[in-house]
């Protein structure tokens, strides 16, 4: 296995600010890739500044993904600037509420539905020209096992979303050369979001309601526990990396046996 699998080629990373998205976005300069990073905090310049210490090109495009346009800009940026996308990570996402579905009024169900779905809708159909036009190409999106849990209803339909995506994108472009696949990713230990999704204070009833979500997460681990950082990144680069050339339209779920 090369050390450096990505040596000169263009990764675009979205929701690279924190988080998985900063893991795969600094494991990634370290293996030689040309990099954006997209986000819309500006701590994603912090990030940028890393990955440039590990000798990483780095194109930072502030923009937000939950609408076309964000989408539309981030990838003219990319082709501006490198001419080509050849790895897309698709990685905005999670969830803003925890509570139970009929607890959700319509305007939180529509944007977790932005937050977690419209993203990877947008910036797929945004680098898919250059990809077919190129005869190349590598998509992963990054999932949930939360396509099955509780209290995050609109969440997991987002993701459902982009599993089923994720099939239908790998056997549409299959013929163009473009691989597409998605990670599963379980519950995973993070720093705390120095951003947060949701910045009102819990009540007691929500925080009761988050914990029932970790405890959920836990139980249906066979593992019994919570994932690092890390392990849902070396799946990530697998799946991007050309380690995976067989494989296509597959969700992997990395939630220590929890499949989702």
């Amino acid at each position: 296995m090369s050390a450096r699998r990505f040596e000169g080629q263009v990764v675009v990373v979205t929701g690279a600010a924190q988080g998985i998205g900063r893991g795969v976005a600094l494991a990634l300069a370290g293996e030689g890739a040309r990099l954006v990073l997209a986000d819309r905090s500006p701590l994603v310049e912090e990030v940028a500044a890393e990955a440039r210490a590990l000798g990483a090109p780095v194109l930072v495009a502030m923009v937000d993904l939950e609408t076309w346009a964000g989408a539309e800009q981030l990838v003219a940026a990319a082709l501006a600037e490198y001419g080509r996308v050849e790895v897309l990570v698709n990685n905005v996402g999670g969830t803003i509420w925890a509570q139970p579905y009929q607890e959700y009024t319509p305007e939180q169900i529509e944007a977790e539905v932005r937050r977690s779905l419209f993203p990877t809708l947008w910036c797929c159909r945004a680098v898919l020209p250059d990809m077919v036009a190129r005869q190349q190409g590598v998509i992963v999106n990054v999932s949930s096992i939360a396509t099955r849990s509780i209290y995050r209803i609109p969440y997991a339909a987002s993701k459902g979303g982009v599993n089923a995506m994720t099939a239908s994108l790998a056997m549409e472009h299959a013929q163009n050369g473009i691989r597409v696949n998605a990670v599963a990713t379980g519950g995973t230990d993070a720093p705390p979001r120095r951003i947060p999704r949701n910045a009102q204070p819990l009540s007691a009833q929500e925080q009761a309601w988050y914990q029932g979500i970790i405890d959920q997460t836990v139980a249906s681990s066979l593992m019994h526990r919570y994932g690092t950082i890390d392990e849902q990144v070396r799946a990530i680069l697998f799946l991007a990396s050309s380690e995976a050339s067989y494989i296509t339209g597959t969700v992997l779920p990395v939630g220590g046996g929890d499949q989702g």
